[in-house]
C-alpha cells in the first residue's frame, strides 16, 4: 500500500518567533486558500489547534465550514504559556515560551483540559489529534490525553534533539528524539521515544514527524556537513526538490506514512520569519502545489491524521 500523506498545520497566531505581547491572527485570513490548494490534490489537512486561534472568529467560522463537509480534521496544538489558568512558571513566561511539562502536574492539566473542552465545544466534535508545543511531549502528557479519549500524537522528531531548546531558563531543555522510531508506534508512557511493552487498547499512536536522518556519518567538506543536515517534510522556501525526493524514498522504501507539518502564520506574508515577503509566499505555494501533485501522482493516499491512526488501530487488531 503507498503511504498516507498526512498534512498537519500548527495553528497558532502570528510571528510567535518574535516572543510578542499581544498576539495577533491575522494569518486567519490565509487559511482558505491553503485549504482549496490540498483539496485540488486529493488531500484534507489536519488543522491543530491553540488558544488564541480557538477564539479568532475568522479562523472558528473556516473550520466549521471544514468540518461540515469533511474536508479536514481540528486537533489540539497547546502552548502553555498563554493557555488559561494562567501563573508564571517564569519570570516572563511570554519571553521564555515554557514547555506544558514544566508546569506543576495540576496546573499542566488544568490547561490541556481547558483548551481540549473549548475546542470540542466551539466544533462539537471529540478530539482525537494532538502535537505538543515546541514538540515538547512528556509521558505525563501522553497519560492525560489518553484518558481524555485522544487516539493519536505527532510530536515526535525522529533523530532530532531538542535538549539544547530551553523553555524555562533554568531547565533541561526540549526531549532527546535521536533514538525515536521512524515509523508509527504506540507509546510508552514512561518514555515516548519507545514503543510499549504491552500496548493496550486505548495507548495513544505515535505518528512521527517525517525527517530523513543525515546521508553520511561523517563529513569531509563544507558542502557534506550542509548535506549531511536532517531533511525534513516541512517547506523552507528552499528545499522543494528535497520534499519531492522524500516522497519518492517513502514510497520506494515502503513507508507507511508521510506526515508533512506547517505553521498557519508561515502561509501569511511576514507572519514568520521563514516567509517574510509576498514573493516568498508565491515561492511557498508553487512549492506546495508541486508537492502535493507529486505525492497525488506517486499514489500517495491523503488522510487525516485521526483517520491514519483508527486505520492502523484497525490493522494491529486484525493482528492480534
Amino acid at each position: 500500500m503507498s503511504p498516507a500523506f498526512i498534512i498537519t498545520i500548527d495553528t497558532e497566531g502570528d510571528q510567535l518567533w518574535e516572543r510578542p505581547r499581544h498576539v495577533t491572527t491575522r494569518n486567519a485570513a490565509w487559511l482558505p486558500a491553503f485549504q482549496e490548494l490540498v483539496q485540488r490534490h486529493g488531500l484534507r489537512p489536519t488543522w491543530l489547534v491553540n488558544w488564541e486561534m480557538a477564539h479568532d472568529p475568522a479562523c472558528v467560522e473556516f473550520l466549521r465550514h471544514v468540518l461540515a463537509r469533511n474536508a479536514g480534521e481540528v486537533g489540539l496544538h497547546l502552548h502553555a504559556w498563554d493557555t488559561p489558568p494562567l501563573e508564571l512558571l517564569t519570570a516572563d513566561d511570554a519571553q521564555h515560551h515554557p514547555f506544558l511539562g514544566e508546569y506543576p502536574e495540576q496546573l499542566a492539566r488544568a490547561k490541556l483540559d481547558r483548551l481540549a473542552g473549548v475546542l470540542e465545544d466551539t466544533f462539537q466534535r471529540h478530539l482525537r489529534s494532538h502535537r505538543a508545543g515546541r514538540w515538547a511531549l512528556d509521558g505525563r502528557t501522553v497519560r492525560w490525553l489518553r484518558e481524555r479519549g485522544f487516539t493519536v500524537d505527532c510530536s515526535v522528531c525522529p533523530g532530532i534533539d531538542w535538549r539544547s531548546t530551553l523553555g524555562n531558563p533554568v531547565g533541561t531543555g526540549g526531549p532527546d528524539f535521536r533514538n525515536a522510531p521512524y515509523e508509527p508506534y504506540f507509546l510508552d508512557e514512561q518514555d515516548v521515544t519507545r514503543p510499549a511493552a504491552r500496548p493496550t487498547l486505548d495507548s495513544l499512536l505515535e505518528v512521527p514527524m517525517t525527517i530523513r536522518p543525515p546521508r553520511w556519518p561523517w563529513a569531509r567538506t563544507i558542502f557534506e556537513s550542509y548535506s549531511k543536515r536532517h531533511s525534513w517534510l516541512r517547506p523552507n522556501g528552499r528545499n522543494g526538490a528535497a520534499m519531492r525526493d522524500g516522497v519518492n524514498q517513502a514510497v520506494a522504501n515502503g513507508r507507511s506514512h508521510l506526515l508533512f507539518m506547517l505553521h498557519s502564520s508561515e502561509l501569511m506574508p511576514g507572519g514568520s520569519p521563514t516567509f517574510p515577503t509576498a514573493g516568498s509566499i508565491t515561492k511557498l505555494n508553487e512549492d506546495l502545489a508541486a508537492l502535493f501533485a507529486h505525492a497525488q501522482a506517486s499514489g500517495c493516499r491523503g488522510t487525516t491524521l485521526g483517520e491514519f491512526a483508527a486505520e492502523w488501530r484497525a490493522r494491529v487488531t486484525q493482528k492480534v
